[in-house]
């Protein structure tokens, strides 16, 4: 059998990118669902079905806070650290961003001190990681961005409300995956942001993944470029 070599139809990365993002819009116009959100709430929808090619398991189970994306906004033009669960998604982040809007990200899943405090209170290290990096940083603005390890969503929300941290200055960008903790932990988070105003984006049900929450975050950065820094976006 003879097999000849082939090229890429496509071959530059822009133009892959801006093919995808046009596949994707012409697609969306099919469900009626995408109509329920915003523009901006579709801009981050169509990052996430990039991410996926899922369109059912995005437009079905995504929730929005209510100003969610604006909040977030605020919070990383003023600084924000970013507590993640996994170094997965710190890896995964634009340093561009990071560097523009000097958003620090902060995962303390392989330090000792996590070791140690997870074994002596019988917790999985992401939940004693998010607690040690909330007690550490809660006078700062706090984006909390959780892709793999349900347990980081219960010790953020216990240790936000045990801290007495102000919730105007947080923000729950939540996408673990699996079959164990994981509807749970997401249904809390989300009487959570319900009862407290706090702003959430969450990825209900059993679907999500790191990748997920680091193209939510890309999203959300892309759709604040044009502000400059200094001005304090406000969220008008």
């Amino acid at each position: 059998m003879e097999f000849k070599m082939e090229q890429p139809p496509i071959n530059l990365g822009a133009d892959i990118s801006n093919k995808s993002f046009e596949i994707i819009n012409n697609e969306l116009k099919d469900y009626e669902k995408i109509d329920e959100f915003t523009k901006e709430q579709q801009e981050v929808i169509s990052r996430l079905i990039h991410t996926t090619t899922c369109f059912d398991e995005v437009l079905n189970n995504i929730y929005f806070s209510k100003d969610s994306i604006k909040k977030v906004q605020t919070l990383l033009l003023n600084e924000a650290k970013i507590i993640v669960d996994v170094n997965m998604i710190k890896v995964g982040l634009s340093d561009f961003y990071l560097k523009k809007y000097d958003n620090e990200v902060i995962c303390y899943i392989n330090e000792s001190f996590t070791y140690e405090n997870a074994q002596k209170n019988k917790t999985t290290r992401s939940y004693a990681a998010v607690v040690e990096a909330i007690k550490r940083h809660k006078d700062k603005p706090l984006v909390l961005v959780c892709g793999n390890a349900p347990t980081f969503i219960y010790a953020a929300i216990n240790t936000l409300i045990e801290q007495k941290v102000d919730l105007n200055n947080v923000a729950l960008l939540l996408f673990p995956v699996g079959f164990v903790n994981v509807v749970e932990s997401k249904a809390y988070a989300r009487k959570f942001c319900d009862t407290f105003n706090v702003a959430g984006i969450i990825m209900q049900g059993r679907f999500g993944s790191s990748t997920m929450s680091v193209a939510t975050l890309h999203a959300i950065y892309k759709l604040i470029k044009d502000y400059d820094k200094d001005d304090k976006y406000n969220g008008k």
